[in-house]
């Protein structure tokens, strides 16, 4: 009997919700980026196997959702209050109208660049932005920083450094992921901020 590869398929479907809302979203004109690990995948990084993000402005959730419902999406109860869910073919998706760097903007929206992800162009979210999002959601009961790491290193280019260490000072445990950043720079000869170092 074949093997199936269910993570395969499991990715595909969320390609697919991911650009049946990003279509859905651009059709209604409703401003709004990809965000988390998609848009870290669509800059560069490995694939995102958790679920899909977007993020958009607190006064144009509603009629995000109103939008996706009527294209075969379904609302998903969240208990999280910067954020609201939506769901198809078991894919969940985040549409977050608020970052641990604050309610999202026209000016993080600005900073958006227009590329393609898997065939439908839409705005993603910086590098910068995205890393330092990561890095302010760090608190005592979550605190994994390999998806900081792997985005880091992966994203190293685009990022702007010296803003990112300029906002990791609002944090103990930013500044302890770009502590662990230098160090892992170093060993390898390398820096993750040039001259900003």
């Amino acid at each position: 009997m074949p093997r199936t590869d269910v993570l395969g398929e499991e990715l595909q479907r969320q390609r697919d919700v991911l650009k049946l809302v990003g279509a859905t979203l651009k059709a209604a004109e409703i401003p709004f980026a990809l965000a988390g690990g998609y848009a870290v995948w669509t800059r560069g990084g490995p694939e995102s196997t958790h679920d899909v993000d977007f993020v958009l402005p607190q006064e144009c959730v509603e009629d995000a959702v109103r939008a996706l419902v009527l294209n075969g999406m379904d609302p998903v109860a969240a208990p999280e209050d910067w954020l609201v869910k939506v769901g198809r073919d078991t894919v969940v998706v985040d549409l977050i109208h608020r970052l641990p760097t604050g309610p999202v903007d026209d000016d993080l929206l600005a900073r958006c660049t227009d590329l393609p992800v898997d065939s439908v162009t839409m705005p993603v979210m910086s590098a910068t932005d995205l890393l330092i999002s990561r890095m302010l959601a760090l608190s005592e009961h979550a605190c994994d920083l390999s998806p900081i790491l792997g985005s880091a290193r992966a994203l190293r280019e685009q990022i702007d450094w010296r803003l990112v260490r300029q906002e990791a000072k609002r944090s103990p445990f930013a500044q302890t992921a770009i502590g662990l950043l230098d160090a892992l720079a170093i060993m390898e000869g390398s820096s993750i901020g040039g001259d900003d170092a």
